[in-house]
């Protein structure tokens, strides 16, 4: 049975942060290779979701319906990351690390990481330094952690900035286990340059 990797809906999320990853999931990294997982959406209720870019979502899961199971928590950035709304995933989120599980932040969801702490302990990266401790303020304490980066992947918490969503798939799938480091790599080259250099 396929594990399941929960990416974590807001309205206004950024539709593109997500793209890759859940594809190289559900179909496997490369084309005829193995599929360990099976994506799935959350969000605060079953009602849809809108992306910055029009697309509606009707989620597989609320925060209320979420599995206890599942590989990997994967935020997706957008513009509700400082919202009421974004305070109720602070628990899901602690609730994952406690247990061990993969979270990933990419965007404005990895500044709201910092915002909660979640990124005092790790190395990571976000929208540029300024901008997280911005955003964070005086909960963000790991200056030092920062890495001037598109993504990093320490312990068990993967970050990226609103640029790095190939990067982002690639420290998540190799943190799975998805496939072979080699495959991996191969498919973030062909994404990253295309068939002509």
């Amino acid at each position: 049975m396929k594990q399941e990797v929960l990416f974590l809906l807001l309205n206004n999320y950024a539709d593109w942060e997500g793209a890759f990853l859940s594809i190289s999931l559900n179909a496997g990294v490369l084309p005829g290779n193995e599929v360990k997982y099976i994506s799935k959406t959350v969000a605060p209720t079953l009602d849809e979701v809108r992306s910055i870019g029009g697309f509606r979502t009707v989620p597989d899961y609320s925060f209320q319906t979420m599995p206890a199971d599942y590989a990997a928590l994967v935020l997706i950035g957008g513009m509700q990351w400082q919202s009421p709304e974004s305070e109720l995933v602070v628990p899901i989120v602690q609730d994952a690390l406690q247990r061990g599980k993969i979270v990933g932040a990419i965007c404005n969801a990895s500044a709201f990481m910092g915002a909660h702490g979640f990124l005092n302990d790790v190395k990571h990266t976000s929208n540029t330094l300024p901008y997280l401790k911005q955003f964070a303020g005086s909960a963000y304490t790991n200056e030092a952690g920062y890495q001037e980066k598109q993504a990093v992947s320490d312990k068990n918490i993967v970050t990226a900035n609103g640029t790095g969503h190939l990067e982002f798939t690639r420290e998540l799938l190799l943190l799975l286990n998805a496939d072979t480091p080699e495959r991996i790599d191969a498919a973030y080259d062909y994404y990253k340059n295309g068939f002509v250099r």
